[in-house]
């Protein structure tokens, strides 16, 4: 590690990063617990993954639904990964997460009964999905948390976590006011998923994976990295690539029907539910569909669909930016690398194996998800664990954080675009020994080293840039090793050389790094 010069610091009780529904959820229930509250974001106000959230949040229905009911569809969609108390814990809460969001101003949107409308998606067995603006429901959601009035320090991208022998003390970060340091005695990790280790994906620009190398680099450990979601329709143009509109599964809860250049469905015989099955059993039917047609997509018909615009306003938007009509035209469609179900090990309150480090939302494995993410769990976890993790961030008020060594850390990097045609090609909806072989090598051949800070001078978007390649890097790397060692097809993790599930792999296999800053299997 190298001494650095700090050009400002700061103090805080809790530094949350990111800035999204787990972040900002977490910062306002501290703030109202009189804690001293920092959220670090490296983008402006509506740069996050909440925001283009469009399906909605999985909440219990009043009238024909219940807890259990709500939990089995989780356990079934988690392939035998789940933790089934966290699972009922979470979904417990998301009843009284929800009259939060909606005190605080979100405006769902009503049926003609003049109650909370609800949509059906992929994996749940009834109509529990409320939605927003028709297929907005991650803008409102995070236009609500930002109308709250918290104090956001934007541009600002966290470099390392400070610890000692209490456990956390601060944050190094670098900002438009150079490198400084927030001492805190706790931090929470809201940073949002990994999409951008892949060409293709939902995800914005800054879902580059930082939280899970800001926790592998504190010493926290990771685990279930390998179970990716792929999101089975995306908007697909020739030769489009970074993040794509998302055509979210509440048209096929509506109606749409998944169907190939030929005309024919892509996913009768495959599942009982057909369109609606597991994200990941719709992502290898397309997958396979493709692969037999020698296509780089199908197509989704929403021409039976009434009043299209109205329910699906966004997604309308989308495809008239691209010629395409939604009440005439089919649309074209493929998966893309969208959602993480695993990532830093936390309990249901967000609590991590470091103290005064939490972690909630996408970057997070609670045990929600297990091997695979039901539809619209991800802003239900969002909000649950992030109002958890602002109460239970109290805990660390006896402990004064004061981040002492304050210094960069050496780090293995490789060029971004070498990371991502690497993981698309041997890493994604369907992955095999040889490919994941060569994806390891080639990163190994790839990598340099860097510092984690400073190593681009005084200019801020290099310096971010830096450090989001070394965390692409490292978990790249970790999903790499994870994926290897899962030699069996579970959830969206699928192996084409292990077809099959393995009752002896039916657990979690975490991740941590070695003394020399290298991932390794935690067993």
């Amino acid at each position: 590690m190298t001494p650095v010069s700090i050009d400002w610091e700061t103090e805080a009780d809790l530094v949350v990063i990111g800035g999204g529904v787990a972040g900002l959820t977490a910062a306002r229930t501290a703030s109202l617990r009189g804690l001293r509250v920092l959220t670090l974001s490296k983008g402006g106000a509506t740069d996050t993954s909440t925001q283009y959230a469009q399906g909605g949040i999985a909440v219990v229905a009043p009238e024909g639904d219940s807890v259990e009911s709500h939990v089995h569809d989780t356990v079934e969609a988690g392939a035998g990964l789940c933790d089934v108390d966290a699972v009922r814990s979470i979904v417990e809460g998301g009843q009284a997460a929800v009259a939060a969001l909606t005190d605080l101003g979100a405006v769902f949107d009503l049926g003609r009964d003049g109650q909370i409308s609800r949509t059906r998606e992929g994996g749940h067995s009834t109509r529990r999905i409320i939605h927003a603006g028709g297929d907005a429901t991650g803008a409102e959601v995070q236009r609500a948390l930002n109308a709250a009035g918290l104090p956001v320090l934007f541009g600002a991208a966290a470099c390392e976590i400070r610890t000692g022998p209490a456990g956390v003390q601060g944050v190094l970060a670098v900002s438009d006011k150079g490198f400084g340091v927030v001492h805190a005695p706790a931090v929470l990790l809201a940073t949002g998923g990994l999409g951008q280790l892949y060409a293709l994906s939902t995800n914005p620009p800054g879902a580059t994976a930082d939280g899970v190398a800001l926790a592998l680099w504190a010493g926290a450990a990771v685990a279930d990295l390998e179970f990716l979601q792929f999101h089975p329709t995306v908007l697909y143009t020739p030769g489009g690539l970074g993040r794509r509109p998302l055509i979210s599964e509440a048209v096929r809860g509506e109606g749409g029907i998944l169907v190939d250049s030929e005309g024919d469905s892509v996913t009768a015989g495959v599942h009982p539910r057909g369109d609606l099955a597991p994200r990941d059993v719709v992502s290898r039917a397309i997958a396979a569909r493709m692969r037999a047609l020698g296509t780089d997509h199908v197509y989704l018909d929403a021409r039976a669909i009434d009043g299209f615009p109205q329910r699906f306003p966004t997604i309308t938007a989308s495809c008239r930016a691209a010629g395409i009509d939604p009440g005439t035209d089919l649309i074209p469609v493929a998966p893309a690398a969208h959602y993480q179900c695993g990532g830093v090990v936390t309990d249901p309150h967000g609590r991590t194996a470091v103290p005064g480090l939490y972690a909630a939302g996408e970057v997070a494995r609670t045990g929600l998800h297990g091997a695979n993410r039901l539809a619209s769990n991800s802003l239900l976890e969002g909000l649950v664990v992030g109002e958890r993790v602002g109460a239970a961030a109290a805990e660390r008020l006896g402990e004064r954080g004061r981040a002492t060594d304050v210094s960069t850390r050496i780090v293995d990097s490789a060029d971004r675009g070498v990371v991502q045609q690497l993981m698309t090609d041997h890493a994604s909806v369907v992955r095999d020994r040889a490919g994941l072989d060569e994806a390891l090598k080639r990163m190994k051949d790839a990598v340099t080293q860097r510092e984690t800070g400073h190593v681009a001078g005084p200019d801020i978007a290099a310096n971010i840039k830096a450090i989001e390649d070394a965390a692409l890097t490292l978990t790249a790397r970790t999903l790499l090793l994870a994926a290897s060692a899962r030699t069996e097809s579970r959830g969206c993790h699928t192996r084409s050389d292990h077809p099959e599930s393995d009752d002896r792999l039916r657990h979690s296999m975490s991740v941590v790094l070695d003394e020399d800053g290298r991932p390794r299997l935690d067993q």
